[in-house]
């Protein structure tokens, strides 16, 4: 029903990028500019472009379901190249986030692409070292704060879950690398360390903070979904695992509408410009799995899955069951 949605605008597509794209690099400049009159201005502006480079991202996450662009071959190439800007290896992540599509919810084949979730009764079995660590894990400093850093400037770094997958993934992950070191040492040959402490810092680490509470919010959630794999199913998953996350106007431009997230589960390959059609000609999905704000910080508080009552619940919660 929905696959009448995936064909993609190439002159739309090119708009998107280009609105996207010309800010991302004008705030650069302008921050840039602004490190003759003031450092936290500089910093200040740079962090603000942080939001124009989430949208990036979500151009490369649509490149990577063959959604942006007609042409595979032209969405690869336009997503590698964005995968430098947004240090993430196009090919590895491309892979790693369809085996997300292929098996989110699904219990007995977590571990690639989501945000280490356990049972109830998985926890209690832990011994209390294993439980410190998970408890640790779970931790919003450290899922918010020490995770971004660590996914993308040293994670990403490698293919990491593709190690032993062929030479294609390391292609990816090192030809970034080299892309990347280029750049950087571009930037320091011409501003020294200010360009890199003030404006690629600032503006990565805002992005990258803001990539993953998206990814977060749009799996983690008490009312999600999560089965074992003989009663596992595909669309159920997508639909009732993902979530509607009810944004504000000028947040739905920076973010892509990625918070249509159970509309882009069930049909991967419609454009992120045409997720609103979607919502606006079936009203059902329009009202499905709705996550306000408020609602959505509340989950930051639930950490286990608990496989009786269906529902997440916190470390407190699940003692009490």
């Amino acid at each position: 029903m929905l696959a009448r949605y995936r064909d993609p605008s190439p002159l739309r597509s090119a708009l998107e990028l280009l609105v996207t794209l010309v800010p991302f690099v004008a705030l650069w400049a302008l921050a840039w500019w602004s490190l003759s009159i003031s450092y936290p201005l500089a910093a200040a502006i740079a962090a603000v472009n942080g939001l124009f480079l989430v949208r990036l991202f979500m151009i490369q996450h649509d490149c990577g379901h063959a959604a942006f662009f007609r042409s595979r071959r032209f969405s690869d190439w336009a997503g590698r190249a964005i995968g430098v800007v947004t240090l993430t290896p196009y090919d590895v992540w491309k892979r790693t986030h369809a085996v997300h599509h292929a098996s989110t919810g699904n219990l007995d084949k977590r571990g690639m692409g989501d945000v280490q979730t356990l049972t109830v009764a998985e926890f209690r079995a832990l011994s209390p070292a294993a439980r410190f660590r998970y408890r640790l894990y779970r931790n919003p400093l450290v899922l918010f704060g020490l995770g971004p850093f660590y996914l993308f400037f040293i994670q990403n770094r490698l293919p990491v879950g593709l190690m032993r997958a062929g030479r294609k993934y390391w292609i990816s992950a090192m030809g970034t690398n080299l892309a990347l070191a280029a750049v950087l040492s571009t930037l320091f040959y011409m501003g020294g360390l200010a360009p890199l402490l003030l404006i690629f810092l600032p503006t990565t680490l805002v992005a990258a903070s803001i990539g993953v509470w998206l990814f977060y919010v749009q799996h983690q959630f008490e009312e999600t979904s999560w089965d074992s794999d003989a009663d596992w199913q595909l669309h159920d998953a997508a639909l009732h695992g993902s979530s509607h996350y009810v944004l504000p106007g000028i947040l739905r431009w920076f973010t892509a509408n990625i918070g249509m997230h159970h509309v882009h589960h069930l049909q991967s390959r419609v454009p992120f410009y045409r997720l609103p059609e979607i919502l606006r000609d079936h009203p059902p999905l329009a009202e499905a799995q709705c996550l306000t704000i408020r609602e959505s910080l509340a989950g930051v508080g639930l950490q286990l899955w608990d496989e009786d009552s269906r529902r997440l619940v916190s470390f407190a919660g699940a003692r009490q069951t």
